[in-house]
This record gives C-alpha cells, structure tokens and sequence, in this order.
C-alpha cells in the first residue's frame, strides 16, 4: 500500500470516534422578525426548539463520511449530484493533505453532498429562519443585530476573508447558544431556499422549493442594516445545489421529538 494512502486511513481510524460523537447544543424556542421579507412583509416568526450542531462539519468529519459512503468520494460520486470543483483542494479521494488542516470548515461540497452527511448523523441542513435565528445571536445576546459595531465587525470579516478559504474553527467565541462560527468563516448551506427565489426560472428544474443555502436569492430585505446578510446573499445567489465553492461549507440540525 502507497505510503500517502496508509497515512489517510491512519488518520481516518484516529478521528472516526469524534464524527460519531458531534457536539449539538440546544437551541430554545423563541419569536424573531426575520430580515428577509418575503412577498414585501414581514411578520413574527414562531420557532420551535432544535438542536444544532456547534460547529461547521470539518474536514476530518468529512473524510470520515466518504471513507464510510464511497459512492461520496471525489472521482465516484455522480455529475449531477456534484460538479467538477468538488473537494478540488484535496490531494486525493481519502487523502485531504496537509494544505487542508483537520480542524477548517470542509468546503467545495454541493448541498446534494451536505444532505447525505447531515443523513449519515440522523440530521438535516437547517432551514433558512433556523439558521437566521441561531445567527442573529452574537457571545451576550439572543438578537444582537441592532448593534451597529456587530453588524460592521461581520461585515469587516466578510471583508477581509473574500476570495480565501475558511481559517480554523474556534477563533471566535462562541455565540449565546453554544454555537461557532456561524457568521464569520464561511457561507453555510441551508434547506429550502429555492422557496425564496423570486421566479420560477432561478430554481433548479425538477428540485421544487426545497433546495437552499444560507442566503439564498431572497426577494428583499426588511432590515437593510444587515450588510453582511445582504452580501451573503449576493453572493451565494448564483450557486446551484451541485455546485461546490471554496467558502460554502455547512452545519447539521436535528428535530427535537415533542415538539
């Protein structure tokens, strides 16, 4: 056996037993008015508890799930469930290299592929107001978003990342829920924002409304504050589901049974 190959399941076996043991924390109900207005009004929105996952998936949680689903792996998995920038910065199908660190984001994969993980742990991508609710929050506060000095430092890290890959998780405190990481890294894929898309000629044929990323092509902003909501937006809009992009990366959520 090649020695780079023997070093990829070396370091599968030595991460598997943290992939199984995600961390979710549990986020409480609650009421929150979104900044997104759909068909020109907004309204309070009622969210139920759920859980979420504290961090992004990494890329030492993803090559534990293609090691265990090859038909995932780069070079097996379908055209149409993903395109050719799929796990691009990777050396090989089991072998991520030591350009893309175990502790950042995994990126370039579609939200066909982001699905299938978030299956794999009894999960799913959150929906769009589950993640908006979960973001909203900053280290203090449920709803920090009139806070001019949070939205520019989000900006300012929007900003300063554009066109780079995510740094490391953990570099950021985390937010009033236990969560990390959630607005500063890296674009996040969601569950339904297809059903934002202002026509039917922006969504993917055949896929119905229940196709997203966070940001999605919202129809306007009720909260024109939110810049670097906005941006996020801008420039996650064009992205079809297969399609894999160097700052899309995402998180899981489960249903909390009883609610």
């Amino acid at each position: 056996m090649k020695p780079i190959r023997m070093a990829g399941l070396l370091m599968l076996l030595a991460i598997a037993p943290a992939v199984i043991a995600a961390d979710y924390v549990t986020i409480p109900a609650g009421q929150f008015v979104s900044a997104l207005a759909i068909d020109g009004s907004t309204s309070r929105i009622a969210m139920p508890s759920f859980a979420m996952r504290t961090e992004p998936v990494t890329q030492a949680d993803y090559l534990a799930f293609v090691a265990a689903h090859p038909e995932w792996r780069r070079g097996r998995v379908s055209p149409l469930l993903a395109g050719p920038q799929y796990l691009a910065a990777w050396q090989g199908p089991l072998t991520p290299g030591p350009a893309v660190p175990a502790r950042q984001p995994v990126t370039e994969v579609s939200w066909f592929a982001a699905r299938a993980f978030c299956a794999g742990e009894q999960a799913r991508l959150p929906s769009w107001y589950e993640w908006e609710y979960v973001a909203a929050a900053d280290a203090t506060r449920r709803d920090a978003r009139g806070d001019p000095a949070r939205n520019q430092a989000l900006l300012s890290s929007i900003l300063a990342g554009s066109g780079n890959r995510p740094g490391t998780i953990g570099r950021h405190r985390a937010n009033f829920y236990g969560v990390r990481d959630i607005n500063r890294l890296l674009w996040e894929w969601t569950g339904d924002y297809a059903a934002m898309f202002p026509n039917a000629d922006a969504r993917v044929a055949g896929t119905g409304a229940t196709l997203a990323l966070c940001g999605g092509s919202a129809l306007a902003f009720a909260d024109k504050n939110q810049y670097a909501l906005i941006m996020r937006v801008a420039a996650l809009t064009a992205l079809e589901p297969a399609d894999d992009a160097p700052r899309v990366g995402f998180r899981c959520v489960r249903d909390i049974h009883g609610e």
